[in-house]
């Protein structure tokens, strides 16, 4: 088996060394930004659920003092939020400042994945520029062979130079799959924090309205008012 992929691989000729460091480039990226989005999901998990339950008792000073030791993405961007309630309680303001930082992130989380289409069709073009070349190369040794061997000579050549596409094909669609699925991950992380979002943007506004309600200050205010009107009737 290991002699059948050492022929296969020299009958291919020179453009199969490019198509194998293409396919060894992707592999690695691949393999790196696997590793790097599955802990980003797994700590962004781990830090929503551990500030959700603070979120909805209105601990916003605990909150913010969760975020801030963290270093995830899910902390980077309540953090802006919870920095914005702080100073205001306007629900738009919150949302702009999340959004914010959802521009940060997103492209973080997308780097270097759209390189491994690029790679795939590197690996397939190699493979169509070793074909071609091999069958120029074919061609032209044919022509000065005896008639009766032309066929034979002429039907070796291109079999060999067809291992070349074939071994571009074979690194093209791996690679391909790899920046679906990486793809489809990045994308799945990017819709846990907009969740994430709206859920901590609802929850401290609904606080914020039950506190306001529950204001002294409002409780007087709105008598006040009322007596007013009922003097004026």
């Amino acid at each position: 088996m290991f002699q059948s992929l050492v022929r296969f691989f020299q009958m291919g000729g020179f453009f199969m060394f490019p198509i194998v460091i293409v396919l060894a480039v992707g592999l690695a990226i691949a393999i790196e930004r696997w590793v790097h989005l599955n802990r980003v999901k797994d700590a962004n998990k781990k830090t929503w659920d551990s500030i959700h339950q603070v979120l909805a008792k209105g601990e916003f000073d605990k909150a913010r003092e969760m975020v801030n030791k963290d270093t995830s993405n899910m902390a980077q961007m309540l953090g802006m939020g919870l920095a914005r309630q702080g100073a205001v309680r306007r629900r738009e303001d919150i949302e702009i400042a999340m959004e914010e930082s959802m521009m940060e992130i997103i492209p973080q989380l997308e780097k270097r994945t759209q390189y491994l289409a690029l790679l795939s069709n590197i690996a397939t073009l190699c493979g169509l520029l070793g074909t071609i070349m091999g069958l120029i190369e074919a061609f032209t040794a044919v022509a000065g062979a005896n008639p009766a061997q032309k066929a034979s000579l002429l039907a070796a050549s291109i079999s060999t130079a067809m291992n070349c596409t074939a071994f571009g094909l074979m690194s093209a669609i791996p690679l391909l799959l790899l920046h679906a699925r990486l793809t489809t991950t990045t994308g799945n992380i990017v819709n846990s924090l907009e969740m994430a979002a709206v859920r901590a943007v609802n929850t401290i506004s609904t606080f914020s309205k039950r506190q306001f309600e529950r204001s002294p200050i409002l409780t007087s205010v709105t008598a006040v008012g009322a007596d007013h009107v009922q003097t004026m009737a």
